[in-house]
């Protein structure tokens, strides 16, 4: 279906991809692998139309061919999700499915035969959404239902996926792995792009793996291990499991109670009385199946909106209606959950991010005035402590960097600035194996120094390895606090989806 032949592209002096050749079969779902900027989505990219290879060979069912643009790609059925979505947020979702392929009619676009399509599409596949409804109101999860049907939606061939679970729940991960297969015993081809090995291991027939840009090798996945598919990955041994001691819980640093919050999408409150405390000392996970209130109690937290009701106290500060700085100054940090929209100023170079919060400090400023050497120094020191990869180092671009090195950038800011509660949303989203196991131990290591650590996660893995006490949410309450060494993943999941309540959960909490 498709034949790469040593591609080479370069960004300057940085070669992100070199000399890389491999072929995809009809009905073949192909994966790769690598660490965070070893050149996966710029592959992609090349693939799609987005960027242009220096050299190499791209071949088309044989044939030779030329990939200027998007629409070259789409005219090829070449279709791609892509890691970071492409969506016009004052659209809707339709409209965004539709947006370049639509169907008119004597000049008149033709919205309900469109409709019709997505919505066939949306069942079929069992991608629900709604289509009137606006990307900016959307969970981030629903906005990656709308990247798959855009492509799903041209009839594409070929499917590239780069990075698509990375903020999908457990449940529409097995969906959307589901959906792959279905797409592939159908004879799509799909390239997907993941970090996570189990995914890997789970749907894909062969997988490359590339290193900084190089070709490390390629794998029959039937013939390979988990461990196997680490080692080439990062170069070394993986110590999956998280190691840590018992837990030491202090001094309460933050208290949340009775905490209401309104939703933006419906009429109902999307946090609803909430009551908890997290201590020092400790890691307190909410759990839950994403859109059940977890997004909207942390912004309610951090400050990025407001609550109706209840309050919030840190350290012993009533911060329920402080500015975010205020609450910053006061001694939280904040690994938030879209490190696009509030963890990261796109444009600003990596060593402007990361003194955002610090560069009124003395050790930065003097007389108004930035010191340049002091930040440029720093960011520095960060970048080689949690292997921050760009292409120009401090002064890299942030939008030109991978998503994981932007993650890794925005954990580094975070941990770095010794708070007594570290706010941590799906901080290990879009990040390799080696980069997990370090962020893990660094946010372990935070609580053993005596800070608090509230971790909202996804992953069932790491709610279960991390937290020491977890509490789970759905439609709006905390309907259970569970021991991790005493609950099982089942018991976990039943909570999540409803089907089991302690009604004292919230009290207890």
């Amino acid at each position: 279906m498709i034949e790469v032949k040593h591609l080479t592209k370069r960004y300057g002096s940085h070669t992100a991809v070199s000399d890389l050749s491999f072929t995809v079969e009809k009905g073949q779902i192909y994966g790769f692998l690598g660490p965070n900027g070893a050149g996966k989505s710029t592959l992609m990219s090349v693939l799609f139309g987005l960027y242009q290879a220096e050299e190499g060979v791209i071949k088309k069912d044989g044939v030779e061919v030329k990939i200027n643009n998007p629409n070259d790609a789409n005219a090829l059925g070449i279709g791609m999700v892509h890691q970071h979505f492409k969506l016009v947020e004052c659209f809707s979702v339709l409209d965004n499915i539709i947006l370049g392929d639509e169907d008119t009619k004597h000049g008149i676009l033709q919205r309900a035969r469109a409709r019709e399509k997505v919505m066939a599409l949306s069942e079929k596949y069992g991608l629900r959404v709604d289509p009137d409804a606006l990307i900016e109101d959307i969970s981030v999860g629903m906005q990656q239902r709308t990247e798959i049907l855009k492509m799903l939606y041209r009839d594409n061939e070929i499917l590239i996926f780069d990075e698509p679970t990375a903020v999908l729940t457990p449940q529409e991960i097995q969906e959307l792995l589901q959906i792959m297969r279905n797409l592939a015993a159908e004879g799509k081809s799909i390239l997907f792009i993941s970090h996570k090995l189990n995914e890997i291991m789970a749907v894909a027939d062969r997988c490359s793996v590339l290193r900084k840009g190089k070709y490390i090798g390629t794998v029959n996945i039937a013939d390979t291990t988990k461990a196997e598919l680490s080692r080439m990955m990062v170069g070394r041994d993986v110590e999956f499991a998280v190691t840590k001691g018992e837990a030491h819980p202090a001094e309460v640093v933050l208290d949340v109670k009775n905490l209401t919050v309104p939703s933006k999408v419906h009429k109902n409150n999307a946090v609803k009385n909430v009551s908890f405390q997290v201590h020092a000392g400790e890691i307190v996970c909410i759990a839950g199946i994403d859109g059940n209130g977890q997004s909207e109690l942390v912004y309610a937290i951090s400050g990025l909106e407001p609550a109706s009701g209840g309050t919030i106290t840190m350290c012993g500060v009533d911060i329920t209606h402080a500015p975010i700085r205020r609450r910053s100054i006061l001694g939280m940090s904040h690994i938030p959950e879209d490190r696009h929209k509030h963890g990261l100023v796109l444009d600003f170079t990596l060593e402007q991010n990361l003194v955002l919060q610090r560069y009124k400090e003395p050790r930065f400023e003097k007389a108004g005035f930035i010191k340049r050497d002091a930040v440029r120094s720093y960011a520095q020191q960060l970048i080689e402590k949690f292997d921050v990869r760009s292409g120009q180092g401090p002064i890299t671009v942030v939008r030109s960097m991978s998503g994981g090195n932007q993650q890794k950038a925005i954990i580094a800011r975070e941990l770095d600035r010794d708070k007594p509660l570290i706010v941590a949303v799906q901080p290990t989203r879009g990040l390799d194996v080696g980069a997990i196991e370090y962020i893990h131990s660094q946010l372990v290591a935070e609580r053993d120094r005596g800070k608090a650590v509230l971790l909202v996660s996804l992953e069932l893995d790491e709610v279960m390895s991390l937290s020491d006490r977890i509490l789970v949410m759905y439609e709006g309450e905390i309907v259970g606090q569970l021991d991790p060494k005493k609950t099982t993943v089942s018991e976990l999941g039943l909570y999540m989806s409803g089907a089991k309540r302690d009604n004292k959960g919230g009290d207890e909490a």
